[in-house]
């Protein structure tokens, strides 16, 4: 076999798949069969292919063949070449055939566990051509991220002013503390996060926007918030809360929804009432999936 590559030479994707068929099923026979080529011309496209990469890709024995090292390069690479290439094809299938596009959304943990999922089904259902890439962030990185065209729409909470977006109001929902059921806090009818912050916390991950919100909330009290459990979403924490692991905090939307083996006590903080809304940058040159979306949304 010649270390230098024939420069002429050339292959295709066939080449790379039946490359990949062989490996997969360390025989050359059984790799052409699932290409539907014979075993005599499996053997000349592989013995081509090594020709033109100037390298041996496979270790001939009487059972079988094994890869060599440059071969498991090619297997990595040709993996990673034919995902990309249907990738292509997955990215260009809305293009054949009516309205298409594409749109990033951002949204907030109480927005994407509560009334978002359900909204961007029936929406997706209406416009099959439009592809989203949602994203979970906490409202301030939204407001930013959308003024800065990094997000064409964005849905969270927010109370201050921004002057390069426009605001549409979305849901309404509240913050509970949610407890076991013969917790001391449930003989309240209502607490302050100050009254809370001392218990063992049930939380979101580290990282998403309610778990660092809450962080900060105990930190401007001058506690650092003790996180017994952390888990991926509410309803994970309505359980373990039921169970006695600890105290919540989560959308009175969900606490709704959730086995009702705890108790939601109101937090009397201004941050609990949770007033979506959803913002888009002011500019003549909104995306037409946004504006889409949006329209959606408010109805």
């Amino acid at each position: 076999m010649s270390n230098i590559p024939n420069p002429l030479a050339r292959y295709d994707l066939t080449d790379l798949r039946l490359f990949l068929a062989v490996a997969d099923s360390g025989n050359m026979s059984r790799g052409g069969a699932l290409c539907n080529l014979a075993p005599s011309t499996t053997s000349l496209r592989i013995s081509h292919l090594e020709e033109v990469l100037g390298v041996t890709l496979f270790k001939r024995e009487a059972r079988g063949v094994q890869l060599t090292q440059p071969g498991h390069i090619l297997l990595e690479h040709a993996r990673r070449c034919l995902a990309q290439l249907e990738q292509l094809h997955a990215d260009l299938a809305p293009f054949l055939g009516g309205f298409h596009g594409q749109l990033v959304l951002m949204a907030n943990s109480n927005a994407l566990a509560s009334y978002l999922p359900s909204d961007l089904e029936s929406f997706l259902v209406e416009h099959p051509g439009i592809r989203v890439a949602l994203e979970e962030r906490s409202s301030a990185e939204i407001a930013s991220a959308v003024a800065s065209g990094r997000a064409d729409l964005g849905i969270g909470v927010w109370d201050g002013e921004y002057p390069a977006l426009e605001f549409s109001p979305y849901r309404t929902d509240e913050l509970v503390l949610i407890t076991p059921l013969r917790h001391k806090l449930t003989e309240q009818t209502s607490v302050r996060f100050a009254d809370c912050v001392k218990e063992p916390f049930v939380c979101l991950q580290t990282g998403t926007a309610i778990h660092t919100f809450m962080a900060r909330q105990a930190i401007e009290l001058g506690h650092r918030l003790d996180v017994r459990v952390q888990v991926s979403n509410f309803a994970t924490i309505a359980a373990l809360v039921s169970a006695g692991v600890g105290v919540g905090i989560i959308p009175r939307s969900i606490f709704e929804s959730a086995d009702k083996k705890c108790t939601a006590v109101r937090l009397h903080e201004n941050w609990a009432d949770r007033r979506l809304s959803i913002c888009v940058r002011r500019s003549p040159n909104a995306s037409k999936p946004a504006d889409l979306l949006r329209a959606h949304l408010v109805k």
